[in-house]
């Protein structure tokens, strides 16, 4: 417990800076292209990097679910990342990334994992439309090493949607509407994630606006607080809560927080972390930069009961 509690105040002091630090990894040569991709995760969400053990198949899996591990007594689900992003390859995945998102763990095979960078987040864009429509929506961020490389960030959430054969629909049918007119303002990086936060608040029916990353939240946030100025009235009075995803391009939810809570024209809203990164690491980090709370994604029910406290609705409903 102590070497946790060392690594995360070492990476507490990124939170506010706008950095990340990302495991390169890669899935072989595609022969379509004749190139090998680079991809990028947080390392914040990896447990280890092992080589690929026995895998064991398992019945009425989607095709790129390899099958099951054994690892220290537990089952892990195995992806084959190649095969789920349609890379064509000869090479065979010969490591095993074993990763945590809100308290479940996978493990991801690759051809080979690099190193380990540490990278501005303003450094990592938006990707353009090309890389988008050829990776089906997989990619939610590039960046460009000095050495010319290309690394993607890719959308774990819709990778774990797209394979865990969880059935959705049952997750929002118990979230009951709540009375009072509320609007809420989100940024997150990801799809899934979007549409699953949109669904959550259409059956709570409460309003909300969104952005795509934290730098285009705050530039919206920017526009509300001036025009709440324009009329005379306080921002909170129009804008009751904000929520926000951490792993985003151009600007991540922490320097997304720290400069929300600087600015004294957000006095009275709260900011909500959502997030898949780990509970204890990813809640230490967000108290540093004046996060409110925190929940984890993947959860409807537990987001808007979450909401629910935080905009004192608790017995509205």
């Amino acid at each position: 417990m102590s070497d946790l509690l060392k690594k995360i105040d070492a990476r507490t002091k990124l939170a506010g800076t706008n950095k990340l630090e990302i495991l390169l990894f890669t899935l072989g040569d595609d022969q379509r292209t004749g190139r090998k991709e680079v991809f990028g995760i947080n390392v914040f969400k990896v447990r280890e990097v092992m080589r690929t053990p026995e895998i064991t198949t398992a019945p009425e899996m989607p095709s790129s679910v390899e099958g099951m591990v054994s690892l220290r007594g537990a089952l892990v689900p195995v992806i084959d990342l190649a095969k789920y992003t349609g890379i064509v390859t000869q090479d065979k995945p010969e490591i095993m990334i074993i990763t945590e998102y809100n308290g479940h763990t996978q493990g991801f095979l690759v051809e080979g994992v690099d190193t380990i960078l540490r990278l501005d987040w303003s450094s990592m864009r938006v990707p353009p439309d090309m890389i988008t429509n050829r990776m089906a929506g997989l990619v939610t961020a590039v960046t460009e090493l000095e050495n010319g490389t290309l690394v993607m960030m890719m959308d774990v959430e819709k990778v774990l949607a797209e394979t865990c054969m969880m059935e959705e629909t049952q997750s929002y049918i118990a979230i009951e509407p709540v009375k009072e007119d509320r609007y809420i303002f989100f940024a997150d990086d990801s799809a899934v994630a979007r549409k699953q936060i949109e669904r959550t608040l259409d059956a709570m029916h409460i309003r909300y606006g969104s952005e795509m990353n934290g730098m285009r939240g705050w530039e919206t946030l920017q526009k509300m607080a001036q025009q709440a100025e324009a009329a005379g009235r306080k921002l909170n009075q129009d804008l009751h809560l904000i929520l926000t995803d951490v792993e985003m391009p151009e600007m991540d939810g922490y320097m997304l927080t720290k400069m929300i809570k600087e600015d004294g024209r957000f006095a009275g809203i709260p900011v909500l972390m959502h997030s898949s990164l780990s509970g204890m690491a990813n809640k230490k980090l967000g108290e540093s930069v004046g996060v409110d709370a925190y929940v984890s994604k993947d959860e409807p029910q537990k987001l808007a009961n979450k909401l629910k406290e935080m905009l004192f609705l608790d017995k509205a409903a």
